[in-house]
């Protein structure tokens, strides 16, 4: 029952942010986002769940995320916006040492390696030459999303883990890497809504996703 609440609230908030970001209402935002954000760390905190490694590197990695949401609320300040970027890339750290513990390195690791690099090399000469000083940071965001990619890729082709719990983390992965990529275009290629009304509900689904799996992988 609690979760149905939260995946209530979770849904009107995702509407009134959506909504917010339409209007361009800085205030209707964080009115909304830091709300919506703090649903999916009360999800996995509903879950029941072992008390191990993997719940607590998820825990941590939905902690920096939300710091993240904050932050790219103010995405037209650089400063504010880099500070995002960093908190992601530390949530994005946790998820990765999350699927290699419980995955290990695998047939799916290196499977997928070939396929994750090409794409986001393809993705990275797109932005090139929208970014300037901002390269740095982008390349290694966008190698350390790769990775998230391959790790849960690597515990995908477990076995030993429920279909649900593999298909959680393999698809919420995939629907972090595709949001990203939209904000990604709303920074630096194009400022369009569009690119919210599509990456933001990617980006909840991929963060509830991966609170949901806490409760099927020890």
């Amino acid at each position: 029952m609690a979760i149905i609440i939260i995946l209530g609230f979770a849904v009107v908030l995702l509407g009134g942010l959506l909504l917010a970001e339409k209007k361009e209402s800085l205030k209707g935002i964080l009115l909304t986002k830091p709300l919506l954000s703090g649903l999916f760390i009360a999800t996995a905190l509903a879950q029941p769940h072992h008390a191990g490694p993997y719940f607590y590197l998820i825990l941590t990695g939905l902690a920096f995320c939300f710091a993240g949401d904050i932050c790219l609320a103010f995405f037209f300040n650089r400063r504010v916006f880099t500070a995002g970027l960093a908190f992601f890339l530390t949530g994005h750290l946790a998820y990765i040492v999350a699927f290699f513990i419980a995955a290990g390195i695998n047939a799916g690791t290196w499977g997928s390696v070939a396929a994750v690099s090409i794409i986001s090399s393809y993705v990275f000469v797109r932005l090139r030459p929208h970014l300037g000083s901002m390269r740095g940071p982008v390349i290694a965001y966008v190698a350390i999303i790769s990775l998230m990619i391959v790790g849960a890729a690597s515990l995908a082709v477990r076995p030993d883990y429920c279909v649900q719990a593999r298909a959680l983390v393999m698809t919420g992965s995939i629907f972090f890497y595709v949001s990203d990529l939209f904000v990604a275009r709303h920074r630096f290629v194009k400022k369009s809504i569009s690119n919210r009304y599509a990456g933001l509900p990617m980006y909840y689904a991929a963060q509830f996703m991966l609170a949901f799996s806490v409760g099927m992988i020890p």
